[in-house]
């Protein structure tokens, strides 16, 4: 045999070692768990045949513990770029095979030369999450890993879009990371998330509590709001991942992409003319409309079981992402309290860090009223959503399809917070309260049943609808709601060329 043929054969054989990562058994033993291999992930998540492996033969340096004779080609981490729908991401997907895909300094490492080409390049970074954690036979040099890639993950943050997948463990110090990115997706009975095991829960609290009720992927997306999607397994987490990427830009200069739209600009549905109830007090589903005005009634919905007094995610208005925000009337009426405020401040932020244009649907009576939000500090969190509609700079579409009550009707992407665009339905109802209230409250209870029933109707009259605010031209536009479609797309077209700029300055003081 040449030596030339010796050469490639030892490749060959260096390279199989490699993509075997922790040996047959332990992929068998990955398979069982219903958990797919790092390089499978990253197959499925990519463009068939476009993936770029690097540092494929990369190994520790640890010493202790007879760590030095245990080297696996790779050492727990696939890194690498590769394409979605044809654009460049870059990737980095942890190896549970490998020593329980735990993090290394050389591991670190590896995933930090991928996220330092993501920021140089303009692209996003996906990370697959399945570790064991912090790999203790480094000690300080794992955490010190670990930090690289958190200091990283906050640079690139409004720079480049980054999503994680949960896929398996992620604990202690790891969930950091993700939590700094954009979007974070989990699945279903087979990834946890969270920062002290059970264990170790138990013996500080005495508090019993299983692995999936304490981090599991319905936890985080339905009580703590830490994640934003849930799957039933992984190659659905990765599909769902893939959609996402469809409504962003590549980077913070990009604009979203463009998709070819065949459904008509200017379809209008009969069924949006009832789907606000005449009794104010009826709920309704805001999806309803939702749904019917996107482009091929193609709704991504972010944060679905979280909060669901608001609705926030992505759809296309002729072929173009747009980020969608709106008061659920069928959930506590749609009210504002602490969780849905800070749900839509951090979807409105991320929209406005990557050029994507704002739809604010409003029905809104007030905010959350009781001692459990004024304690929790409703002020400070509905103030986030404020703050985060006032600073955004990308266009603003808004439409008030029922209530818009009081301080809440500010705060909803009102004219006076920047809106370039306020429509409003004939069902429009825009006042300080409710007319019942209000009569109260002005004339201190000194009517009689006859008189206050008048009175509540005067009021209804000139200010429970849209004439009042349109007649000071805080709403442009009072609309039928079947035109909803068309009317959104001419004003975004409108404002397609917006450019506004806030003051210079190093960074506002969002009330966090």
């Amino acid at each position: 045999m040449s030596t030339l043929e010796e050469k490639f054969k030892l490749f060959e054989d260096k390279n199989s070692k490699a993509e075997l990562g922790g040996g047959k058994e332990r992929i068998e033993r990955q398979h069982k768990a219903g958990r797919l291999t790092a390089r499978e992930r990253v197959s499925l998540l990519l463009d068939p045949g476009t993936f770029v492996e690097m540092d494929k033969f990369v190994t520790h340096k640890a010493t202790d513990f007879d760590m030095d004779k245990k080297k696996i080609p790779g050492d727990g981490v696939v890194t690498g770029y590769g394409k979605i729908d044809d654009r460049l991401v870059y990737v980095f997907a942890q190896d549970f095979t490998v020593f329980g895909g735990t993090m290394s300094r050389t591991n670190a490492n590896k995933i930090v030369k991928v996220m330092d080409l993501a920021m140089r390049m303009g692209a996003p970074i996906i990370g697959l999450n399945d570790s064991g954690g912090a790999r203790i036979q480094e000690g300080v040099e794992s955490l010190a890993g670990y930090a690289d890639v958190f200091y990283r993950n906050t640079m690139a943050s409004g720079v480049v879009p980054q999503i994680s997948v949960i896929l398996g463990p992620c604990a202690g110090g790891a969930v950091y990371s993700p939590a700094i990115t954009d979007f974070i997706c989990m699945v279903k009975e087979t990834s946890y998330m969270f920062i002290t095991g059970p264990d170790v829960i138990k013996t500080v609290t005495h508090e019993e509590v299983s692995k999936e009720e304490l981090g599991g992927a319905m936890s985080h997306n339905s009580k703590s709001g830490v994640a934003h999607f849930m799957a039933e397994d992984d190659e659905q987490a990765l599909m769902m991942m893939r959609e996402l990427m469809s409504f962003l830009p590549s980077n913070n200069m990009e604009d979203p992409p463009l998709k070819h739209n065949t459904d008509d600009v200017h379809r209008e549905d009969e069924k949006l003319q009832t789907i606000v109830p005449d009794d104010p007090n009826r709920p309704y589903d805001i999806k309803d409309i939702i749904t019917t005005v996107v482009d091929d009634q193609n709704f991504l919905e972010v944060q679905p079981h979280y909060a669901e007094n608001m609705v926030v995610g992505f759809g296309r208005m002729d072929g173009k992402p747009v980020g969608i925000v709106a008061n659920q009337p069928a959930h506590l009426a749609g009210v504002l309290d602490i969780n849905s405020s800070t749900k839509g401040a951090r979807f409105v932020r991320f929209c406005d860090a990557f050029n994507i244009p704002l739809i604010t649907f409003v029905d809104v009576p007030g905010f959350l009223p009781g001692t459990e939000q004024e304690f929790g500090g409703i002020i400070k969190h509905g103030a986030k959503l404020l703050y985060a509609f006032s600073e955004a700079t990308v266009p603003k579409i808004t439409l008030i399809t029922r209530k818009a009550y009081g301080g809440a009707y500010d705060v909803m992407s009102s004219k006076h917070i920047g809106a370039d665009v306020n429509f409003a339905y004939p069902t429009a109802e825009v006042a300080v309260m409710g007319p019942d209230g209000a009569v109260n409250i002005i004339f201190r209870n000194a009517l009689s049943d006859e008189e206050k029933k008048k009175a509540v109707e005067d009021y209804k009259e000139t200010f429970a609808s849209p004439y009042k605010a349109a007649e000071l031209g805080y709403v442009d536009e009072i609309i039928y709601p079947k035109q909803t479609r068309f009317k959104l797309i001419q004003a975004l077209e409108m404002a397609q060329n917006k450019s506004k700029s806030n003051p210079p300055k190093k960074h506002g003081n969002i009330p966090l």
